[in-house]
């Protein structure tokens, strides 16, 4: 392309970006066409939609419906003090026109739900998921499926962040890594667990490097990969994430065709153990307590290969998938005690093998999530 298609201001402006021989003119051009949509213009969204402006990505739209708290100037670095109290929205646009006035702002001052997700989503190329809740990122994934977009991950808690591509298309989805919700109360909000103020920063920018590496067809991005990140030893590690075949929503044989009632699934399905069921679970405080008596439980590992890559309590390693083959494995007349990540797929282990015999199997309740977070820290969180 020549350099009549763009002005002047903009030639300098992005001049930095145009020498690069992998962006060039024609690259510049196709970010100042492209769109991104970023779901909350809080601590993820913030660094994200800054670098986004600078770089000069065409539009950018804002999804948002809270105002802004001077708990969020923490780390939220897209409002200042005299934000407090206004639209965080009105907060943001205002920000970033002020750093890229060529920028097209759209904001959404909704909560995102099953019922718009579709239509808003839907008139952008790429979607950043800055959000802090499950719902909404089961909600987010599953519409970036249905509609084909690169859905640029990123969560934040405490010292820890991690970040992906999902994009069904070329690789897999959310739900291929966490198929459930953990159970409620299991995963403290950053309310309730703190945030290293700089964290989001970190991540967020990572997300924007994605999404502009995505819109480019630039590098190697995210996608089937996990990138975790510990602030405090500040080590980077990258896990491999492979499509999951039985996955509900973008697998070969998919069950869930629409979007659902995010709020009421997440609540469903990783709602409270029935009390008849009390004795088919265990928690880590009594897990822990057993492996330290004589008569110490026989543990079972449901999860897949790459998980375990991240973090391991030990025992037998049977994915759910392989155990009605392997349970000659065990030991029926002892006590099991089956987990995986936060307890779902432990629970439908455990159901199985009580029906086959197996009467002493306990799910372990909160999976190894709950011991990293309540026994032994030293266990990676992902």
């Amino acid at each position: 392309m020549k350099s009549g298609s763009m002005s002047p201001e903009q030639l300098k402006r992005y001049g930095r970006h145009i020498i690069l021989p992998e962006v060039g003119m024609e690259g510049q051009i196709r970010l100042n066409q492209a769109s991104v949509l970023i779901i909350g213009a809080g601590g993820l969204g913030s660094p994200a939609a800054l670098y986004l402006a600078a770089a000069g990505v065409g539009t950018i739209g804002l999804v948002d419906f809270d105002t802004v708290d001077l708990t969020n100037l923490q780390r939220q670095i897209l409002h200042t003090t005299d934000s407090i109290g206004t639209s965080k929205l009105s907060s943001a646009k205002q920000r970033i026109q002020a750093l890229n006035p060529t920028v097209s702002v759209r904001t959404h001052a909704v909560r995102l739900t099953h019922e718009n997700a579709m239509d808003i989503l839907r008139a952008y190329d790429v979607i950043i998921d800055g959000t802090d809740n499950f719902p909404t990122r089961y909600l987010v994934n599953d519409a970036c499926v249905f509609l084909s977009k690169p859905n640029i991950y990123g969560s934040i808690f405490r010292f820890e962040g991690q970040a992906s591509v999902f994009h069904a298309g070329e690789g897999p989805c959310y739900r291929c890594l966490y198929p459930e919700p953990p159970p409620p109360g299991m995963v403290p909000s950053c309310a309730e667990g703190g945030v290293f103020g700089v964290l989001p920063g970190i991540i967020g920018t990572i997300q924007a490097t994605e999404a502009i590496k995505v819109l480019l067809g630039l590098g190697r991005t995210l996608i089937g990969r996990l990138l975790l990140v510990d602030a405090l030893t500040m080590e980077f590690r990258t896990m491999k994430l492979k499509k999951d075949p039985q996955c509900p929503v973008c697998g070969p044989k998919a069950t869930i065709k629409e979007l659902v009632d995010y709020e009421a699934w997440c609540a469903a399905v990783s709602g409270a153990i029935p009390e008849e069921n009390v004795s088919d679970v265990i928690s880590v405080q009594e897990l822990s307590e057993k492996l330290r008596s004589k008569d110490t439980p026989q543990l079972v590992d449901v999860r897949e290969d790459f998980e375990r890559e991240i973090a391991t309590i030990g025992g037998i390693a049977i994915p759910l998938r392989e155990l009605s083959g392997r349970m000659q494995e065990l030991d029926a007349a002892r006590e099991v005690v089956v987990y995986c990540h936060t307890g779902q797929r432990s629970g439908r282990a455990v159901a199985f093998l009580r029906d086959q015999g197996f009467s002493r199997a306990r799910n372990l309740l909160g999976g190894i999530e709950a011991w990293s977070l309540l026994i032994d820290q030293t266990v990676p969180r992902y």
